[in-house]
Order: C-alpha cells, then sequence, then structure tokens
C-alpha cells in the first residue's frame, strides 16, 4: 500500500496550476463585489446618501444642554421636516439609504455627516469626541456593511474624528479642521489611510466655540468655496487659494447663526440643497452662479444642525 502524502503544492489551494489570483485592487472591486460608492471632491453629482429619521430618542433628551442641543425638539415636527428632505434628495434622483437601526439610537444619532469619512474606496468610521454621542458609530458601521459599503478604517486609541471635520479640496488632497471634535491622534490615523491612498492632507486649526470644519467652509464647485469670514482659518483660506480655489465669504452672521446657512449640500456642480429662511445669504449664492434649492429645517436645527450635518453622502459622480 502507497502511503506517500499527495503533493499538495499541486493543489490550487496551495498555490497550484488552478489557482488565480486575485488581481483587482479594492478601488477596482467598488461598483462589483462592493456597492458603487466613494467621493473624491465636494461638488460633483450627488448619487447617494444615508439618512436616519428621528424617532423615539428624542423623547429620551431630558435636557436639550446635555444632549448638544439648543432647544427641546418636537418629535412630530422634526419627522416631518426629516421625511421632507428625504423627498428633496428623491427629486433630485439621489438614492436615500435609511439607517435602520436595529436597537434605540442615541438622540444625535441624525446627524450622519459626523459619523464617517468617505474616500474614493470606502468609508474611514468616525469615532466620536463627546461622551453623549459615543456609539453612534455602531450603527453606522452596521448600515454601512449591509449596503456592502467598504469601511477602511475604524478610529482608534484615544483618537476622536468627526467626519464633517474632513472636506476634499481635490481627489489629491483632503482638508482638516482640529479641534473640539477631532484631536491630533484622530487625524493621524486619518492621514495614514489617506496617504496610502495617494492623498495628502492639510491640517488647519478650528477656533474656540466653533464645532466642525463644515460650519466654517463649504465647497460650491471645483474652484469655488464659500466660508465664514472671521471663523475660517487664515491657513485654510491660503491653502485653497494655492489650489486654484476661490472662497467667497458669507455676507450675514446672523443668518449664519440662526440659520444655519452655511450648513448645506452640494447636490452638483453649482447646486445647493440649503436650510430655507436665509434670503441675504440665499441672494448672495445666487449672485455666484448657484442655484439655491430651499427646505425647512427649523425644527431640526434646534438639535444643532442643519442639512450639511444630517446627511452623510456615500457616492458622487465619477
Amino acid at each position: 500500500m502507497n502511503n506517500i502524502p499527495e503533493d499538495l503544492s499541486k493543489k490550487a489551494a496551495y498555490g497550484g496550476s488552478n489557482w488565480i489570483g486575485r488581481g483587482a485592487t479594492l478601488k477596482e472591486e467598488i461598483g462589483t463585489l462592493w456597492a458603487d460608492c466613494g467621493i473624491c471632491n465636494e461638488y460633483s453629482e450627488l448619487e447617494s446618501v444615508l439618512l436616519h429619521t428621528p424617532g423615539e430618542e428624542l423623547l429620551t433628551v431630558s435636557d436639550p444642554e446635555l444632549f448638544h442641543m439648543l432647544e427641546s425638539v418636537n418629535l412630530e415636527k422634526a419627522q416631518k421636516e426629516h421625511e421632507d428632505l428625504k423627498h428633496a434628495y428623491r427629486n433630485l434622483g439621489v438614492q436615500v439609504h435609511d439607517l435602520n437601526p436595529e436597537f434605540l439610537p442615541l438622540p444625535n444619532n441624525m446627524f450622519m455627516a459626523d459619523l464617517f469619512f468617505m474616500t474614493p474606496e470606502g468609508a474611514v468610521l468616525a469615532r466620536p469626541a463627546s461622551r453623549v454621542r459615543a456609539g453612534e458609530e455602531v450603527l453606522v458601521a452596521r448600515a454601512l456593511s449591509r449596503l456592502r459599503i467598504p469601511i477602511l478604517k475604524t478610529i482608534r486609541g484615544e483618537g476622536t474624528f468627526e467626519g464633517a471635520d474632513a472636506a476634499w479640496i481635490n481627489p489629491e488632497t483632503v482638508i482638516v479642521g482640529k479641534g473640539l471634535r477631532t484631536n491630533d491622534q484622530g487625524i493621524a490615523q486619518l492621514t495614514l489611510i489617506l496617504n496610502e491612498m495617494g492623498v495628502d492632507v492639510i491640517v488647519v486649526d478650528l477656533p474656540y466655540g466653533t464645532m466642525h470644519l463644515m460650519g466654517m467652509l463649504r465647497f460650491l464647485d471645483e474652484n469655488l468655496a464659500v466660508a465664514w469670514p472671521k471663523r475660517i482659518a487664515y491657513s485654510a483660506v491660503k491653502a485653497l487659494n494655492n489650489y486654484g480655489i476661490k472662497v467667497e465669504f458669507i455676507p450675514d452672521e446672523i443668518e449664519a447663526i440662526s440659520g444655519m446657512a452655511l450648513n448645506f449640500v452640494t447636490t452638483g456642480p453649482k447646486k445647493i440643497l440649503m436650510p430655507g429662511n436665509n434670503p441675504k445669504t440665499q441672494k448672495f449664492y445666487q449672485s455666484l452662479g448657484v442655484e439655491c434649492q430651499t427646505i425647512a429645517v427649523d425644527e431640526l436645527m434646534k438639535a444643532t444642525g442643519a442639512v450639511g450635518c444630517l446627511t452623510g453622502i456615500l457616492k458622487r459622480r465619477d
């Protein structure tokens, strides 16, 4: 009887002649093995978003201040405004995905922009800085997995990072705001994964008393951005100018504060979806050639966020 072991090296599982290497990169697998997703700019046609309509979690808010909200939020009114937001996106041809939480979310879980940052190869999962928001990323991770979107990195250790603190200047450059919500460790981890993609990172400091980079800076087109004067860092404006991007400054601080007029989403080149009731700022945007669609989010703004904060962007047209 022949007891000589079979030469397993000839088998496909061990690298034999029938072995076929994977070959394709992760980026090349986006849209086939993985869902079609990814962004590398802040202005091209918006194709898909992740949203969460607030639910009974808002009823657990005993004191708005303790939950980082400006005022108590009426659940019914907030839900109506959020449904209108979904309809607005769908009317623009944007695919809307729901968080569909499997357990009760935290009260701020509606602010999807904070909870991940999208790249051309998938998402970097955020790690919110506040104890009140700790764990919101769990439901987002489940949603991204369900949607077949790669999670490239989860911020770990003492790192904190919120997606609204980062933005694409161009396909090779990301700007990140360091401040209350995003710290050095979080930026270092984000930088590492972006550098591996060949993307440079520019870090700018955010002023005391501000929340996110998103609240200071938004992009309208490939070479046009809008910012909040006296709040945006000089280094940020200088960097944008160096990349050929003209920075315009909002004309009315009252509307920026009470109307969150800068908290919009760019739905295409020089097209935005913005909070309503900001006539001076809207006229200013229109003077720049921007097409403005408005939506009422007055109740949702009581929770300290508007259209931009509420929208997790999954895909822009390549």
